[in-house]
């Protein structure tokens, strides 16, 4: 565990948060973006997070270097922070108690996560709570199998970017993802015929004021998000409801912070809710560039108990679109990114991974809209997200 040197902000003083210094478990890229956030807020990030190369270390005040279930690493975060919060779901939430009842501020509370962080408990709240979710088990690989092909299983703990989620078709399949889960707690679930998938990216603040994002479809592909397009193209009826279901949920956990709820929109319009991420999530990265307030910004306003900011576009829409490794090398594929850069309306944001392999997020690019379902220049969506695979993924 090292402790690195603190820099000063220069505007921290002009700002009105109730908090100053914020703790975040984490220093990957959600950690990063926050960083930029957070300088315009006047409030300076301290990261939690292994190694001194991870993104969010050089935008940070000053770093904790080690693992983010280091309860020991996070007690002396906390010792020089008004506040803690979370930029993933990895962390040892037993631990974590000791601290908070020594005093710890953590937004989101303990409470909030805890019932988020296991797959199942998870399913288990949500029905709890009257949401609708598709027909799950817990299982393990030696119990008989409660459905019928085909079915997903996840694992119950640290799954994440498509990692620990198998779509099992047949036998063989099956006996193949078997062997390589035995011995782990899983979560069983009926496939979805779903016709799209949707998120919800929703804040509330400690004063219990909701805000929430245009809702987003996403489209994923080997369970990885490929892109987002905001607004989704649903109808009224569906977005009432899918708020309505952001309500619920972030009151009853008393929730302070960002929130990314993953939906199923069924072919008869009826939504499900699939998992519930308690951090700034993927669907949510064209806030940046599309809203009057990013979500990151929106994090930190929760967080540190100012008001909560505007969700509004401020274009006609944008499109998301992740660039995802294709090839274990170690580059900045700058020539990439400069082309991607030229596409009209396009932000590139590059996370400053030094190791690239096939389905590591390396960055993302975000392309506004000047028309409303025309796109840029007459393009939709789906033509303007193959315009930038086409350049992401030359050879």
């Amino acid at each position: 565990m090292n402790f690195t040197h603190m820099k000063s902000n220069q505007t921290a003083a002009s700002s009105s948060a109730k908090f100053k210094r914020v703790g975040v478990v984490g220093g990957g890229q959600l950690a990063s973006m926050m960083g930029d956030a957070a300088s315009a807020l006047g409030i300076e990030l301290v990261v939690q997070t292994p190694n001194a190369t991870d993104p969010a270390v050089s935008v940070a005040a000053g770093a904790v270097l080690a693992a983010v279930d280091d309860v020991l690493a996070t007690a002396h975060l906390a010792d020089g922070c008004d506040v803690i919060t979370f930029e993933n779901e990895f962390v040892d939430l037993d631990g974590l108690r000791t601290l908070e009842q020594q005093g710890v501020l953590f937004q989101p509370s303990l409470s909030s996560l805890s019932p988020l962080l296991d797959k199942y408990v998870q399913r288990c709240y949500l029905k709890g709570l009257g949401l609708p979710t598709p027909r799950f088990w817990a299982w393990d690989c030696s119990a008989d199998l409660p459905i019928d092909f085909p079915f997903v299983v996840k694992v119950r703990r640290h799954g994440y970017d498509g990692q620990g989620t198998f779509i099992v078709k047949d036998r063989e399949s099956f006996e193949s993802i078997s062997a390589k889960l035995a011995g782990q707690s899983l979560l069983v679930e009926e496939l979805v015929p779903f016709d799209r998938e949707l998120a919800v990216i929703a804040a509330r603040s400690a004063t219990g004021s909701i805000a929430i994002y245009p809702i987003v479809e996403t489209q994923q592909l080997h369970q990885v998000c490929r892109l987002a397009i905001a607004p989704a193209d649903i109808s009224l009826d569906v977005k009432t409801a899918a708020c309505a279901i952001a309500h619920t949920l972030l009151n009853s956990l008393e929730a302070v912070g960002i929130f990314g709820i993953e939906l199923f929109l069924t072919s008869d319009n009826k939504l499900l809710v699939n998992e519930i991420a308690p951090r700034t999530h993927n669907s949510g990265h064209f806030t940046i560039d599309a809203c009057e307030t990013s979500q990151f910004e929106q994090h930190l306003r929760a967080v540190c108990q100012l008001p909560l900011g505007n969700c509004d576009l401020k274009c006609a829409g944008a499109v998301m679109v992740n660039l995802l490794g294709y090839e274990s090398a170690e580059s900045d594929y700058l020539e990439k990114r400069k082309e991607l850069a030229q596409i009209s309306g396009a932000f590139v944001h590059w996370y400053g991974k030094k190791e690239s392999r096939p389905g590591r997020k390396l960055g993302h690019v975000t392309v506004v809209l000047d028309g409303e379902l025309g796109g840029i220049g007459g393009k939709s969506a789906s033509a303007i997200a193959q315009t930038v695979e086409s350049i992401w993924y030359a050879s």
